[in-house]
């Protein structure tokens, strides 16, 4: 096993904005990362880990489905076994997507599901019995304005999100009292990232006005989710721009 002093984070959905911050974040914090992306974007995971390894930090790139069952048991084992102990896990998958009712196919219902719900379970699945064996951990599931309610268009959305938010809920209750911290993030606004800019004409405005949320102000309060003493444990923190209706 590799001797890494703090551990290994792993980051499911290392994507080019809010999951490679978060990935940049623990990286600083001083504990190995592992980048988890989907086999197709493989060029960008290898970017990624590359760009950590450059800056001082420890990562490595793991291409895999996190929808495909046996590939993540895989996964987790071959971390804890040729890595270190998973001392984080972060599920950031978003699936984000807007249908009509009536437009939503069966197809989209069950995709939108699977990642953005089912792949969040198997990461729990597998990664809470080494957790629990050492008595300590942290998990972190990255919610959305949709796991609190459901609006126009976003009916596969914020199902799957409904259900990761429960998810977490259940982890927490139940790995809590076996010193396991489980935390429910809600970011409830536009992040500053790829996605918003091609939908949000006036990016740069609202940049300028601390209107839309920076990615790597969310994972600095990832992190501190992780550091906090278990004797005032959050569960569920939601972060949005101080002029953001709720």
């Amino acid at each position: 096993m590799t001797n890494i002093e703090k551990g290994v984070a792993l980051i499911i959905g290392a994507g080019d904005d809010t999951g490679s911050a978060i990935a940049r974040a623990f990286a600083r914090d001083g504990l190995h990362v592992c980048v988890v992306r989907r086999p197709r974007h493989v060029d960008k995971l290898d970017a990624l880990s590359k760009s950590l390894n450059v800056e001082g930090g420890s990562a490595s790139p793991h291409p895999v489905d996190a929808r495909d069952e046996e590939a993540v048991a895989a996964l987790i084992t071959q971390i804890e076994t040729d890595i270190g102990p998973i001392e984080v896990a972060v599920f950031n998958i978003g699936a984000n997507v807007k249908f009509d009712i009536a437009d939503t196919t069966p197809r989209v219902f069950r995709k939108v599901w699977e990642m953005a719900s089912f792949a969040g379970f198997l990461m729990a699945h597998n990664v809470a019995p080494h957790m629990v064996a050492r008595g300590r951990g942290t998990m972190i599931f990255t919610g959305a304005t949709a796991s609190l309610r459901g609006g126009a268009g976003f009916s596969a959305f914020a199902a799957a999100k409904h259900s990761l938010r429960a998810l977490a809920q259940s982890c927490a209750r139940e790995l809590g009292p076996k010193g396991i911290h489980v935390a429910h993030t809600v970011i409830d606004g536009a992040i500053d990232s790829n996605f918003i800019r091609e939908i949000f004409p006036k990016v740069d405005a609202m940049r300028e006005k601390d209107l839309i949320l920076n990615p790597d102000h969310i994972a600095k309060n990832y992190v501190q989710l992780h550091h906090q003493p278990r004797d005032a444990w959050t569960f569920e923190l939601d972060l949005r721009p101080y002029g953001e209706k709720w």
